[in-house]
């Protein structure tokens, strides 16, 4: 899931280096969880959502499972029993706590679950501390990548539990959220010519597999929104009766949208006809100039079709972001909510990487050539080929440095809890 570089090495992930990147990944997840107690760490709000705690340990059994039991040829785990408890969903490593029942793992407690990532730790950082082979490096990369991807999640997951707590507690403190209102907001479409194109990740740097191969691929030209759509926009949809209107929806969205009682995106509610909504910062007004966002593809593609335009293609909005700096709102700037997408100079595209996750109207299924990796990472993306959508472009609870152009994330049309959002494409 790495490329080596001219001279068949990573240079970047030499010796110090990699040691360096490793600690900083487990400090910024143990960052994250600090200031919840055992009670917020332990409780599960849905089937689909896991436990902070859960998160803390099953990134650890990842870097125990497939690296230390591989290249430490002294390592003892923590707990056999270990394995059971945080396997997340692979086959070929044995049985597992049944993910809707995560959170009924009360013991081990928080505090044995700190003591299972430092004794992983202690190991990992003796495999890191000379310099790392080159099958060790591109699997220690993964670990990253892995564990910023429950970072996110962890995000998501407190934030979807606190929001069933009446007290609404807030996650970080619930200050103002100021921002620049001194630029217009992004407006207009920009026109692509399309052609056949190449797609993919090049294979110079990290990539999951599923960015993989590189291929030639057919985009008719098209035209792309310059920003996502705003809350504003979206309750002019609702105000229009979008969300009543089976004619705007898919069939599978409808009975969703039926069976749910969806009527706005998750978390939002109206407090004396305004509207307002759960955030990692307690209940807050929506900020109507920010990206919409916890909104399904479902929800996403009813609007579109309200709007009468179109969800953009996962290679549409990867030709879009292909030379764009990968700078945006992302987990590091502290928001931790969708910012107001302003306008850049000559009427560029904005808000492409952070704020929210893009649906896209591509259905995750393998890129031509594409083959699994032999054992357990075999099971990380390939099996999941099948009912889902792909995202792109990060969120405001991505991790810097996480995202690329080439990134492939992918969720259930259902999805809500996630950071999701939208922006319109047409063909021209």
């Amino acid at each position: 899931m790495i490329a080596k570089t001219a001279d068949g090495q990573q240079p970047e992930l030499r010796g110090k280096n990699l040691l360096a990147r490793y600690q900083q990944v487990r400090s910024e997840t143990e960052a994250l969880a600090a200031g919840l107690s055992d009670a917020d760490a332990t409780v599960q709000s849905m089937p689909d959502a896991s436990p902070t705690k859960w998160h803390l340990a099953h990134t650890s059994w990842f870097f125990e499972t497939v690296i230390l039991q591989a290249f430490h040829s002294e390592f003892q785990p923590f707990n056999p029993r270990y394995n059971y408890l945080f396997n997340s969903y692979y086959e070929s490593v044995g049985d597992r706590q049944p993910r809707p029942k995560r959170g009924l793992l009360t013991r081990p407690s928080l505090q044995d679950v700190m003591a299972y990532r430092g004794h992983v730790d202690s190991h990992m950082e003796v495999i890191l501390a000379g310099q790392a082979r080159p099958e060790l490096a591109q699997l220690v990369e993964l670990g990253f990548a892995h564990e910023q991807q429950h970072q996110e999640l962890l995000l998501t997951d407190i934030l979807h539990l606190f929001a069933q707590n009446p007290l609404k507690p807030a996650f970080r403190d619930p200050g103002p959220l100021a921002y620049d209102a001194s630029q217009s907001l992004a407006t207009g479409y920009k026109v692509f010519e399309g052609g056949i194109l190449d797609f993919g990740a090049l294979g110079e740097t990290f990539s999951f597999d599923c960015e993989t191969p590189r291929h030639p691929q057919l985009v008719h030209p098209f035209a792309l929104a310059v920003a996502p759509i705003t809350a504003r926009e979206w309750a002019e949809f609702i105000d229009d009766g979008g969300y009543d209107n089976p004619l705007l929806w898919l069939s599978d969205g409808w009975t969703k949208r039926l069976v749910e009682g969806w009527n706005a995106p998750l978390y939002w509610e109206k407090r004396d006809g305004k509207w307002w909504s759960m955030t990692l910062r307690g209940m807050q007004p929506v900020d109507m100039d920010a990206p919409v966002c916890h909104v399904s593809y479902f929800e996403a593609d009813a609007y579109a079709t309200w709007a009468g335009k179109r969800l953009p293609s996962e290679f549409e909005l990867e030709l879009a972001a292909t030379d764009q700096p990968i700078v945006g709102n992302f987990a590091d700037t502290g928001r931790l909510r969708p910012a107001p997408v302003r306008a850049v100079a000559g009427g560029g595209l904005s808000g492409l990487y952070g704020d929210v996750w893009e649906w896209t109207a591509s259905s995750f299924a393998p890129y031509h050539g594409f083959k699994a990796p032999a054992g357990v990472i075999g099971e990380y993306n390939g099996k999941f080929m099948s009912g889902q959508q792909v995202l792109r472009g990060g969120s405001c609870a991505t991790p810097a440095g996480h995202m690329r152009p080439t990134y492939r994330n992918f969720w259930h049309p259902s999805t809500r809890w996630q950071f999701t959002g939208l922006r319109l494409a047409e063909d021209r």
